[in-house]
């Protein structure tokens, strides 16, 4: 697998820092995970949008997903040939009112959303916690612990396995999740404290106990919040995790 990583700013994005977004490469099949803001400028810099596979999100906050309605408009008024074969309904999982949602977030008022389905572009199909097969990949989803319906995800393709926090407190299931995985990409969005909040994000002390706990070979830290000191993260993580720990940059590939 090849992890390319769009954006991964944590909540907002930063100077040049888009948030959320990545490109998971598997036997010629390109899947997308997240794409919020900013990202799909990212994606136009090094691929074709019309070469996405198949496109899945975690959850629906705007930072994980914004730039959807813009990726519509260009699957929509593309001057691509009509009958390109990568035109097509693009495939998109996530969670259960996923449909609903980019149609609200694209419809201008009531009067356009009433009549917009946007089942000329997509294929939309709602997840629950459980296996999906996309393409390649066999994708074990579980409920993250994040105020939405959120997931997080174990990502497997050719013997190489990723795991994906997504946005989540930590909680005991993902070191399930993330046992042995090759990659854990790990959301760690702040510098540890007693008074966080729960059930929201992870600190960099978080995501390497995660990362031991689970035996994971290597710690790939993201959704890291621009007004927080992303090295102060990293070295939390390294305080908890004798592996490689690796903060994660914006238009850096990552092979698995």
């Amino acid at each position: 697998m090849l992890l390319t990583v769009l954006g991964c700013s944590g909540s907002v994005p930063g100077p040049n820092a888009p948030t959320s977004g990545y490109l998971l490469e598997s036997e010629g099949f390109l899947l997308g995970l997240e794409l919020g803001t900013g990202t799909l400028a990212a994606l136009m810099a090094i691929r074709d949008p019309f070469d996405l596979d198949a496109l899945l999100f975690s959850h629906l906050h705007p930072d994980h997903c914004a730039d959807f309605s813009a990726l519509t408009v260009f699957r929509r008024y593309s001057s691509a040939p009509p009958k390109d074969p990568r035109v097509h309904r693009l495939p998109v999982y996530g969670p259960s009112e996923i449909h609903g949602r980019f149609v609200a977030a694209y419809a201008a008022d009531a009067e356009e959303r009433a009549g917009e389905d946007l089942s000329d572009v997509y294929d939309f199909r709602p997840i629950e916690p459980g296996i999906v097969h996309i393409g390649p990949f066999d994708i074990t989803a579980i409920t993250a612990h994040h105020p939405c319906e959120a997931f997080s995800f174990r990502i497997v393709s050719g013997g190489r396995s990723l795991a994906f926090t997504g946005d989540t407190g930590k909680f005991a299931g993902l070191v399930d999740l993330a046992s042995g995985v090759d990659v854990l990409l790990s959301e760690a969005t702040w510098t540890h404290a007693d008074d966080r909040p729960p059930d929201l994000h992870m600190s960099g002390t978080d995501a390497g106990d995660l990362a031991k706990r689970s035996g994971a070979a290597r710690l790939l830290l993201t959704h890291l919040a621009p007004e927080t000191d992303s090295q102060a993260i990293a070295a939390e993580a390294r305080a908890e995790y004798p592996g490689e720990v690796v903060l994660a940059q914006r238009g850096s590939t990552y092979r698995i």
